[in-house]
């Protein structure tokens, strides 16, 4: 089930959008200030907010502006006044989508609905027998259990994690991951992979199942 975050500070208006989305299977935490919101963000998470922009004591401008400097949780702004300033400075702040009021309950479910792809597509969670690979925390852990994991160790796990099956050479690991310029050399994703199966064996998890060395190619992911 999807958290959505309502910020107005308008109890009628929060009210009107669980009236919306409720019913859609989507779970609603009510804010009526930014403050409240940035509060609840920083000790829990949300799939998307709904922000409106006109509030009394910290606007809904100032308020993304804050959000985005710790969380990358997908922002549609709610603007009163169909103006491109407004659309504009939302969007240069980090808001993803914006509506106007009055809106269609088709229209924000839609906007939700594709806002909610569009995040999907980069934000990635996945889960292999108890391994969690979270890449929008950048946390790697087992049975609730960190796993601590250099930068490249963590995007290397990730790409093989992403295509289960597939045999990655160790230049296509580089170039998809850092690009052409990358001066890492093939040699130091042996390194890598080798710490990676350390950590995760360490950790309970019976990572020779599924970390595989393709001799001649590279490593793939996959029983």
């Amino acid at each position: 089930m999807y958290t959505i975050l309502l910020v107005d500070d308008e109890r009628k208006m929060l009210d009107l959008l669980e009236l919306y989305l409720s019913p859609q299977g989507y779970h609603c935490v009510k804010c009526e200030s930014g403050l409240s919101a940035i509060r609840y963000l920083e000790n829990n998470k949300a799939e998307l907010v709904l922000l409106d922009i006109m509030m009394a004591e910290m606007d809904g401008w100032e308020t993304c502006r804050k959000i985005r400097e710790f969380s990358n949780v997908p922002i549609i702004m709610v603007t009163a006044r169909d103006q491109t300033f407004d659309i504009v400075k939302g969007l240069k702040l980090g808001a993803d989508d914006y509506i106007t009021k009055p809106f269609d309950e088709a229209e924000l479910l839609a906007r939700i609905e594709a806002v909610l792809r569009r995040s999907a597509g980069k934000r990635s969670i996945i889960d292999v027998q108890g391994l969690v690979w979270d890449q929008e925390e950048h946390k790697v852990h087992f049975q609730n259990e960190d796993i601590l994991l250099t930068p490249k160790e963590f995007d290397i796990l990730g790409l093989l994690l992403k295509h289960p099956n597939r045999a990655f050479s160790r230049e296509e690991i580089i170039l998809s991951l850092w690009g052409y310029d990358a001066e890492t050399e093939e040699r130091t994703i042996d390194s890598h992979v080798k710490n990676i199966r350390e950590k995760l064996r360490q950790a309970g998890f019976p990572i020779d199942q599924f970390l595989r060395t393709v001799w001649g190619v590279g490593y793939r992911w996959g029983k």
